[in-house]
């Protein structure tokens, strides 16, 4: 079929040279430099975190985007998806907190980002997980390179939860780093790969990041390994366009129904297909702090990421999603309606 999202991807090209070149030219900077906070003036950013029972990092997370140095419009909100913990009691008392929703029962992680798209106010969304601590120019970074048709990436540097004097978890001292990201260092022990469906005929190491030229030979639905385009887009730390991202519907909300992952890589697709690139910022790289129990709580993941995967592909085969403003907002306003939300 032509009118499909998979063969919608495969007419879009990603290359993102000139876009660079652009804001070199304008500003002075190199792409993947860390930006002077006076480049983000007069650009907003509403950052949207979905969390549940992260109180273990959510404090480093929002002391972060406190220290953040730019002079752009900040944003702030934390959507609270049934925690049990005291997650919601640190957003809510946090400073750097605008808006603070808990919803009336679990939703899913791609409900709560939906939610929190609805309620912002600014034209660039910032997606943040709620165990991600930022560099103090991520936001400027992002700011100043926003466009109505692009979809930026920031990395992550998984650690080891250490605890500290109060149990919550330890940021490390220093710069993350970029090659601890999968889109960076990629290994596989080979065999057939669950998501492509590619042969690798033994242990494999590769980086789709620097073999691509920052993801512009993944345009028109190309494979490096096991990476397409729409793979890269990971919501640990991305910002997109909030108005392109509620024209496809925003995340589907299905995925957190019946699984694990693969929401982000879906809006990813929907946006690439209505014509966003999709851009790396090298620079903007934060620590993800992993929780206590991270070995089983990544094992209970995989259990339930075949399920997500077969529903990404049912999407692939349906008609590439356009024009769902409406009900993207109908549905976020029902769960509104049942929330606890408090705004400053």
């Amino acid at each position: 079929m032509t009118d499909t999202l998979a063969h919608a991807l495969g007419l879009q090209p990603n290359d993102h040279s000139k876009l660079r070149a652009d804001f070199e030219g304008a500003t002075g900077i190199g792409w993947h430099t860390p930006t002077p906070a006076r480049l983000a003036a007069g650009r907003a950013v509403s950052v949207v975190i979905p969390a549940k029972n992260t109180a273990y990092a959510l404090q480093a997370v929002l002391d972060s985007l406190a220290a953040q140095d730019t002079h752009g419009s900040v944003e702030v909100i934390v959507v609270d998806d049934g925690s049990t913990d005291h997650t919601h009691l640190t957003a809510a008392r946090h400073p750097a907190v605008d808006t603070c929703v808990r919803l009336a029962q679990p939703q899913g992680a791609a409900a709560a980002r939906n939610v929190g798209t609805y309620l912002a106010s600014s034209d660039t969304i910032l997606y943040l997980d709620s165990d991600m601590v930022l560099p103090p120019h991520a936001l400027a970074d992002f700011a100043a390179r926003a466009q109505a048709d692009t979809v930026l990436t920031g990395f992550r540097h998984n650690v080891p939860f250490q605890p500290g004097p109060n149990g919550a978890a330890l940021v490390p001292q220093g710069p993350a780093d970029l090659a601890t990201d999968h889109r960076v260092t990629w290994r596989s022990d080979g065999g057939t790969l669950l998501y492509s469906g590619h042969v690798l005929s033994g242990p494999t190491t590769g980086s789709p990041l620097n073999d691509t030229d920052d993801f512009q030979k993944l345009g028109h639905g190309a494979f490096y390994l096991d990476w397409d385009l729409a793979r890269t887009v990971v919501t640990a730390m991305v910002a997109m366009p909030r108005a392109a991202v509620i024209d496809v519907g925003g995340f589907d909300e299905t995925f957190g129904r019946i699984g694990w992952g693969m929401e982000d890589t879906h809006l990813g697709a929907a946006l690439i297909a209505a014509g966003c690139l999709v851009v790396p910022l090298r620079q903007a790289v934060g620590y993800h702090l992993d929780p206590p129990d991270a070995d089983a709580q990544w094992q209970s993941k995989l259990q339930g990421w075949p399920a997500t995967l077969a529903h990404y592909r049912t999407l692939l085969a349906a008609p590439a999603p356009t024009g769902r403003g409406r009900s993207f907002e109908a549905a976020a306003y029902r769960l509104l309606v049942r929330a606890e939300v408090n705004a400053r």
